[in-house]
């Protein structure tokens, strides 16, 4: 998980998550949007929310949730304004920081039999505004598109006049290229 800057702080301390795990509804006020939607370079950011369960695996955390945005951008074939909906599942582990962090992703992901390594929880905590965070910019389309609307490059109109076409007169007029 990429660190990001705590733009939406919502932390979470591993010893507060009971047994029975813990369920997390968060929305982000509108100043917090706001600097979210420059983070994410985007032209809006009108909704911005996520739910989490947070269930704890002996020293560390399994969370999983949803995080949901309406988004303000721009049509890349049209350059009108659009809104778009984003819908991200998040299924991430956490466990306690150790020494072996400064391993290779590749080596701590083999000793974990394949799977993804855990994410590191920093002094017992996790932030679910930052993580929200992430997965709301990993859900963007980086190319958004106007329903409906197709890209199409322009076709050269033979009736019209050619861009080449004055050199092609010269061309004929000097006796077909030929010296």
């Amino acid at each position: 998980m990429k660190k990001t800057s705590n733009l939406w702080s919502v932390p979470v301390a591993v010893e507060d998550i009971p047994d029975a795990g813990l369920h997390v509804a968060i929305e982000a006020p509108a100043a917090t949007r706001a600097a979210v939607a420059e983070l994410a370079a985007v032209r809006d950011l009108p909704q911005l929310s996520a739910v989490f369960d947070l269930t704890r695996q002996g020293s560390g955390v399994h969370v999983s949730g949803q995080v949901s945005a309406r988004v303000g951008q721009t049509c890349v074939v049209t350059l009108e304004p659009i809104e778009s909906a984003v819908e991200e599942a998040v299924g991430l582990a956490f466990a306690p920081a150790s020494g072996t962090q400064s391993e290779p992703k590749s080596a701590r992901k083999r000793a974990h039999g394949g799977d993804e390594p855990p994410e590191p929880l920093m002094n017992g905590m996790l932030d679910l505004g930052a993580l929200a965070t992430e997965f709301l910019i990993l859900g963007i389309d980086p190319y958004p598109r106007k329903p409906g609307v197709q890209f199409a490059p322009l076709k050269p109109d033979d009736a019209g006049e050619q861009p080449f076409a004055a050199l092609q007169t010269l061309k004929k007029n000097l006796g077909g290229g030929q010296t």
